[in-house]
């Protein structure tokens, strides 16, 4: 198969992920098909598409015409079979709930044409098991968008028993997307790991932030304030609030499950859980989020003693181990996932560059013995130095 054979996308489930890649696709010009289990969840997802739409309209970014015709390349389902049965390209938006993931890979590939590619939004979990639940575990593969899709240009794509030829009809099929910001951005996967590369990245700095939040040794706003001094558009404990700390909570334990206890939720992020705050979703968090606004954070308050290159360090050498074990091809592809999914103006690899990699590594080393964490000792590749960026 080649990018030219794709004409319709289906997208199977219909929530805030779903909608939001539906609504990218038919915006790309392809023909989308949006199933979910209910009429209700169908409708409310449409809904969500013509407000993102007609909000584009408002500020005369689009024209009434071109939203009209994107909403009319878009049709829901609530039976999978007729959903699919004319689709090119399944893409999976089900909840993260693996054997759930696995009974709709086992229905697609019932119900989908043999050429059919299937695909999952996972972000966390294991595209070789679900590829392993069809008959065509070469046509299965990860594609994760991150949120809102509208809005942000990374697209990891995942190999799990994937074939070279479904993963570079996947990386042409995201660069053919746009969005409101712009061309969609790929970030290639070779291997299937817990958190792929933007969520890996982000385990063992959450780990830490949770340390000394555990510890009392730091105050969040001015952690916050003194990271968005280095240009990040927002700070890593209101990203935590914003994604959600029953989501920050699920990930910790996923993580602990799946690489090294190092990373088992601590007693702050439980405590959280159990009163319900939960962040932006709940109103209140680590911060307060009141009608769902963003928290202020006072940049005045931020804290002189916090090194924001700690986190970057973390990240280096947590990335030098997705080379290491083959996940990544290299640091640039690392940074450009970095870059693309969090806004940051450059990737921790590029950062860390100029401290030179025996500095970085002797960093990690600091902050494994400070933490008494081991997941946080520098790999050989770091502290051999032998990264090109």
């Amino acid at each position: 198969m080649n990018v030219s054979d794709i004409k319709r996308i289906a997208v199977v489930g219909a929530g805030d992920m779903g909608h939001g890649i539906g609504e990218v696709a038919a915006m790309s010009g392809y023909k989308v098909n949006l199933y979910d289990i209910k009429q209700e969840f169908v409708d409310k997802g449409l809904g969500k598409i013509k407000e993102s739409l007609a909000k584009q309209v408002s500020k005369q970014k689009m024209s009434q015409a071109d939203m009209d015709a994107i909403m009319g390349r878009i049709s829901g389902f609530t039976v999978m079979k007729e959903a699919v049965k004319d689709a090119d390209y399944v893409i999976e938006a089900a909840p993260e709930i693996l054997d759930l993931k696995l009974k709709i890979f086992k229905e697609l590939d019932e119900v989908a044409p043999k050429h059919t590619i299937l695909a999952s939004n996972t972000s966390n979990m294991s595209i070789t098991k679900m590829g392993e639940a069809t008959g065509r575990p070469d046509k299965v593969v990860g594609v994760h968008f991150f949120n809102p899709p509208a809005m942000m240009l990374l697209v990891e794509v995942i190999r799990g028993k994937t074939s070279d030829e479904t993963m570079n009809v996947s990386r042409d099929l995201v660069l053919k997307w746009k969005n409101f910001r712009g061309t969609m951005v790929p970030v290639m996967v070779e291997k299937d790991t817990p958190g792929f590369i933007f969520n890996r990245l982000g385990a063992p700095v959450g780990m830490y932030l949770g340390y000394l939040l555990d510890k009392g040794m730091v105050v969040p706003e001015a952690v916050d304030a003194k990271m968005r001094t280095m240009g990040v558009p927002m700070g890593p404990y209101e990203t935590m609030d914003y994604t959600g700390l029953d989501i920050n909570l699920h990930g910790a334990e996923y993580f602990a499950k799946m690489l090294s206890p190092d990373f088992a939720p601590g007693g702050w992020l439980k405590k959280m859980n159990e009163a319900g705050t939960l962040g932006k979703k709940t109103g209140k968090g680590i911060f307060e989020w009141p009608g769902g606004a963003r928290p202020t954070i006072d940049m005045s308050k931020a804290d002189p003693n916090f090194d924001p290159m700690d986190l970057i360090c973390i990240q280096v050498n947590e990335g030098t181990k997705l080379i290491e074990d083959k996940v990544a091809k290299d640091a640039a592809e690392i940074d450009k996932a970095m870059v693309n999914g969090g806004g940051a103006p450059f990737g921790p690899f590029a950062l860390a560059k100029g401290m030179g990699w025996a500095k970085v590594a002797e960093k990690c080393s600091d902050i494994a013995k400070k933490t008494g964490i081991k997941w946080f000792e520098p790999t050989e590749m770091l502290k051999k130095g032998n990264i090109t960026i």
